[in-house]
């Protein structure tokens, strides 16, 4: 499981500037949420972007909640929160966050694939197969990451296997 865990500090990065795309793709269709749309709003949330690239995982996790209080329908905000937890090692929390924002946008893949790293970080590894599948199930056909998601899923599915067969 450490290989797993020395992986996550490559793929947070990597999800992290995968949410901040789809956000600005967002951004440019109208949509029924309460998006703030102020300057402000959008600095503050560039800037907790930044910190979470910075790996200073602590300040992010201040930012995007105080962002959550502006927008709490923002699914953005509550992926980068996750993801914030999972540089923090505090895998249930990150489970929250990418919990409700897979309730918030059900087609948020890049929070599944957050739910299924905190899932393992829990030994959760069920729930992780779960999540994983989801997510490999509604990403696009060209993200980058469905091979890492479908080894992800046949690891955890031999250890299952593996786990079954002992008992």
């Amino acid at each position: 499981m450490n290989k797993r865990m020395d992986k996550r500090r490559v793929v947070i990065p990597v999800m992290l500037l995968a949410t901040v795309v789809l956000g600005a793709v967002l951004q440019k269709f109208p949509s029924n949420d309460s998006r703030p749309q102020e300057p402000n709003f959008q600095q503050q949330f560039q800037h907790a972007v930044a910190l979470l690239e910075q790996r200073q995982f602590e300040s992010a996790v201040q930012e995007f909640d105080g962002l959550m209080k502006l927008a709490p329908a923002l699914p953005e905000a509550h992926v980068n929160m996750g993801y914030a937890l999972l540089g923090l090692e505090k895998f249930k929390a990150a489970q929250e966050y990418f919990g409700s924002a897979t309730t918030i946008q059900p087609l948020q893949s890049n929070a599944y694939y957050g739910l299924a790293v905190a899932s393992e970080g829990l030994g959760e590894i069920r729930k992780a197969v779960m999540a994983m599948r989801t997510f490999v199930h509604i990403a696009d056909r060209n993200n980058p990451y469905r091979r890492k998601a479908n080894a992800a899923i046949r690891e955890w599915e031999a250890a299952l296997l593996a786990q079954k067969n002992d008992e």
